[in-house]
C-alpha cells in the first residue's frame, strides 16, 4: 500500500520523470499535490501498471488532485545540459506550473537539483512508495507516450507509438535504415 505523504504537510508534491533512457522524444516530468484521502485503487509506479490501468488512474488523478502540471525538456536542451539535468529542469518546470505552491517536493530518486525556495527530499523508488510520486510517474509516462504517438504519425519508421522512443531493436533498426531526425537525441549512442 502507498504511502499519503512523507511530511505530514497538505501540500507535498511529488515529482517525476519519464523518458530519461530514450533514444528519441523530449524527457517529461510531473509534479502532483494529491488530497490525503486519495487512493485509487491500481495507483502505483506507472512501470508496473498496464496502459489501460494507468489511463484510468491518469483520468483520476486529473480530476482529484489538488493541482498538478505536466513539462518536458527538450531533445536540444537534453544535448546541451545532458539527460539528467534536463530531467531536472523539466521536474522545475512542472512545480512552476502548479496552481497551489507546494510546501516540500517529494521526488523519486536519488539527485535532485534544488528548488531555489522549496525543500525537497530524494526518495529512491519513491514511485512505488509515495502516492504523490506515483502519481507524477503516471502522469509523466503518459503525457509522454502521448507526444510520442502524435511524432510517430510524423516519423512512421521508428515505432514510436510503439516503443515510446526507447532503443528497442526496432528502433535500432529504423535509424540505422533511415538515419536520426530531429527528435532523436544526438548525445546519446544511437545505434
Amino acid at each position: 500500500m502507498l504511502l499519503a505523504t512523507y511530511t505530514g504537510q497538505p501540500l507535498e508534491a511529488g515529482l517525476d520523470e519519464a523518458g530519461r533512457g530514450c533514444l528519441a522524444g523530449p524527457v517529461f516530468a510531473a509534479a502532483v499535490i494529491l488530497p490525503p484521502d486519495f487512493a485509487p485503487q491500481f495507483l502505483n509506479d506507472s512501470k508496473q501498471m498496464t496502459a489501460r490501468r494507468r489511463e484510468l488512474v491518469r483520468t483520476e488523478i486529473c480530476q482529484e488532485a489538488i493541482a498538478w502540471a505536466v513539462a518536458e525538456a527538450s531533445p536540444d536542451e537534453i544535448a546541451s545540459i545532458n539527460i539528467a539535468q534536463a530531467s531536472y529542469l523539466a521536474m522545475h518546470r512542472a512545480v512552476e506550473k502548479l496552481s497551489q505552491v507546494p510546501t516540500h517536493l517529494l521526488v523519486d530518486g536519488n539527485r535532485f537539483r534544488p528548488h531555489p525556495t522549496l525543500p525537497h527530499t530524494c526518495i529512491i523508488g519513491g514511485d512505488g512508495l509515495y502516492r504523490s510520486i506515483a502519481a507524477a510517474s503516471v502522469l509523466a509516462k503518459t503525457f509522454r507516450d502521448d507526444r510520442m504517438c502524435e511524432l510517430a504519425a510524423e516519423y512512421p519508421y521508428y515505432g514510436w507509438e510503439q516503443n515510446a522512443g526507447y532503443p528497442t531493436v526496432q528502433h535500432r533498426a529504423a535509424i540505422r535504415d533511415h538515419g536520426p531526425t530531429e527528435h532523436h537525441r544526438m548525445g546519446f549512442r544511437l545505434l
